[in-house]
């Protein structure tokens, strides 16, 4: 009945999640019903970063011919896993820009034969959706791997004391890309259900 302090802990992190939600929504509401997809990226996120820092991964070695593929390493240092992750952000928002604004709106703000900026314009939306794709990609897999590169560096110089606060800013790192990744999720998933008005 009384709650404990894990729970306190959660319960306040996700009052804040929402308040950040509701600011960037517009409503409680909204944040509420899109919290589950923007909660679930940040704590896939944040684990995939923290498991390149467990003691032992990236250790186990699998000679492949003349060349060795580490057997364990951290998912957002592979570039498949954030290409992955960020098609499926931003088809996720597109998604539910069809849902809430209907298809011909949507398909609307990429093909409008109204006027030529019009036209040109759609075309634009459409590179900035191909771009988010990229953008997304590379900034996650760049941080995180190379965070692994200086790790892998840092205890091949000084193995015991040395990386102890570089294992903390990785943490910090893997904390804040998380953090950035599903915000941007967020305010492109804003732009997708706003209501164009004219």
């Amino acid at each position: 009945m009384v709650p404990g302090k894990v729970q306190g802990v959660v319960e306040m992190s996700i009052e804040g999640l929402l308040g950040l939600m509701s600011s960037v929504l517009g409503t409680r509401e909204a944040a509420e019903k899109y919290l589950p997809l923007i909660a679930t990226i940040f704590i896939f996120i944040l684990t995939s970063n923290w498991l390149g820092i467990l003691p032992g991964v990236g250790s186990f070695v699998f000679e492949k011919g003349h060349e060795s593929v580490a057997l364990l390493r951290s998912p957002a240092a592979d570039l498949n896993f954030t290409l992955a992750l960020a098609i499926i952000a931003v088809f996720t928002t597109n998604f539910f820009g069809i849902v809430v604004l209907g298809v011909f709106a949507h398909i609307k703000k990429f093909l409008n034969f109204s006027s030529p900026i019009n036209f040109f314009v759609g075309i634009l939306e459409f590179i900035s959706e191909l771009s988010r794709i990229v953008s997304f990609s590379f900034r996650l897999f760049g941080n995180v791997f190379a965070g692994e590169v200086l790790l892998t560096i840092i205890f091949f110089l000084l193995p015991y004391v040395a990386p102890v606060p570089f294992l903390m800013m990785e943490m910090f790192v893997g904390f804040i890309q998380a953090f950035i990744f599903s915000i941007l999720t967020l305010v492109f998933l804003a732009s997708h259900i706003a209501v164009t008005e004219h």
